[in-house]
């Protein structure tokens, strides 16, 4: 018997939600970086709320970020920000299938509004991370916590839209954990972006 059009996009769903988790967490198997640098990850991702997905997802990054905490929060912001953007389009595909009930329907087209504007705030903070202008290190820095923050905001709005009981398990069960990932991530790099801020702020 041939599936619904919406279990047809449930399985797509799934499938881009596990190719999503690979691309995330490949930088685990990469080869082993150097023990002094991957330290350097591991102490600073204490700070974090999700301190083993920081070091998961940071590790492999480990060369690049050597031991500069401004390179660490960035590479932050940018796994958040690739995160967010392979989600984006999880979600906005998922908004086209057929079978959503209208509730549904209603809530991933607002969630894709919202990740859409987090994907612009992510982006925007890794610009400003970016600027040699040092001038203003503490408006800089403002800026760029004042943009994640932002971003942290939409994701969250999105998985509110969710959170009703009238939605479907399945779909409301891979939304939420999709969208939660991107959250923690966005969470560690804020507070990444803290730690920096903090370390680095003229006395």
């Amino acid at each position: 018997m041939k599936g619904s059009p919406f279990s047809h996009a449930l399985t797509l769903l799934i499938f881009i939600q596990f190719a999503t988790y690979m691309n995330t967490y490949c930088s685990a198997a990469r080869p082993v970086q150097s023990e002094t640098n991957t330290q350097f990850i591991k102490t600073s991702c204490r700070v974090t709320t999700y301190p083993d997905l920081c070091i998961t997802t940071l590790s492999g990054y480990a060369t690049k970020i050597q031991a500069s905490p401004k390179l660490l929060a960035s590479t932050a912001l940018s796994v958040a920000l690739k995160t967010a953007l392979a989600t984006s389009t999880t979600m906005t595909k998922l908004s086209k299938s057929q079978g959503l009930n209208p509730r549904e329907a209603a809530a991933l087209y607002d969630c894709v509004d919202q990740l859409r504007d987090a994907v612009d705030a992510l982006q925007n903070s890794i610009s400003e991370m970016g600027r040699k202008e040092r001038s203003n290190f503490a408006l800089q820095m403002n800026n760029v916590q004042t943009w994640v923050s932002a971003a942290l905001t939409n994701e969250d709005t999105c998985m509110d839209g969710f959170s009703r009981k009238s939605m479907n398990g399945n779909v409301k069960a891979t939304v939420r954990s999709q969208i939660s990932n991107v959250a923690h991530l966005t969470s560690n790099g804020l507070a990444l972006v803290n730690s920096y801020a903090s370390i680095t702020s003229p006395k």
